[in-house]
């Protein structure tokens, strides 16, 4: 975890890439979970069986389970001194290039890639690239926003 002191800090940090969470394994509860408080329960994510004859040979995470995954995994790369909040304000760019398998894992690398003033506070955008154990490219790329409102 990389810890800045301040908003300043964090400033200076821009277009660097911050680290990478640890790896976190994609359960089938993890999806059983996720399909139930969506209401999405198409069955490449929740029948076990047929999804044995599918293409994927099990069940995939849903796409946007993996998005939501951004500010569990962020918290574990890095951190800001003299922050009240931090506010997921959008997703510029998403793009989902290979299926997450259940029981796969995956981790999160981030790149700082703005900061700026904004009406809330300041507002940092960054490039959350989640890697797939085994895969040769990403699961997914996510321009994301947060704003930190100071203390």
């Amino acid at each position: 975890m990389r810890r800045f002191t301040s908003i300043d800090e964090l400033t200076t940090a821009t277009g660097q890439e911050l680290g990478a969470s640890d790896w976190l394994t994609i359960t089938q509860t993890m999806i059983d979970q996720f399909a139930a408080a969506t209401g999405d329960h198409q069955w490449i994510h929740v029948d076990r069986e047929r999804a044995r004859q599918s293409p994927f040979g099990t069940t995939i995470a849903h796409g946007f389970l993996t998005l939501s995954l951004i500010a569990r995994l962020r918290d574990q790369i890095y951190d800001v001194d003299g922050v009240a909040a931090r506010i997921n304000y959008g997703c510029d760019k998403v793009r989902f290039l290979e299926p997450v398998p259940s029981e796969s894992r995956i981790r999160m690398r981030l790149k700082l890639t703005r900061i700026e003033p904004s009406r809330r506070g300041v507002r940092v955008d960054s490039e959350c690239t989640f890697d797939l154990a085994g895969a040769p490219r990403p699961a997914l790329v996510a321009d994301q926003i947060t704003v930190l409102v100071p203390a």
